[in-house]
């Protein structure tokens, strides 16, 4: 079975405008990448387990911040590798410098030998729809497009 993620596309309007809640992830991998690195808080959930309480725990995690429903469903992604995204649309405000991500630890510098600790998520930031598309990764852009769509009929 692929690997599966649930994650929660937080937004806020601003006036006219709509602004989207993306994470940059943590780790010496990332920390030089910037546009198609960010990604909705999100994270992998076991078989049975409830998708949009994964969705909740993981922003949670990643966050540190509590956000309520109601929560929309949008189409599952496939992200390159194969992992399948499920996400749901909530709209939420809070101060998106504040967070605070669990850790995770890691091998570094490569066969060093030497275990170090590195934040999940290093930054959260609201962004207006079109920097949004250009910063996060391209196997999860469709959830933009179909949360514009979903906000252009309310």
């Amino acid at each position: 079975m692929s690997r599966q993620s649930a994650g929660l596309l937080v937004y806020r309007r601003r006036g006219e405008t709509v602004e989207l809640l993306l994470v940059h992830p943590g780790g010496p991998f990332w920390a030089k990448k910037d546009d198609g690195a960010w990604s909705i808080p999100k994270g992998e959930y076991a078989d049975g387990e409830d998708p949009l309480e994964a969705a909740i725990r993981e922003f949670r995690e990643e966050t540190a911040m509590n956000v309520s429903g109601p929560f929309r469903a949008l189409t599952p992604v496939k992200q390159s590798g194969g992992k399948i995204v499920r996400a749901w649309a909530v709209e939420g405000d809070f101060d998106a410098s504040a967070i605070k991500s669990n850790l995770f630890s890691l091998e570094w510098p490569p066969r060093s030998g030497r275990m170090q600790s590195f934040p999940e998520v290093d930054r959260a930031a609201w962004l207006r729809l079109d920097l949004a598309r250009r910063k996060i990764l391209r196997g999860q852009a469709p959830l933009l497009e179909e949360l514009e769509k979903l906000l252009s009929q309310f």
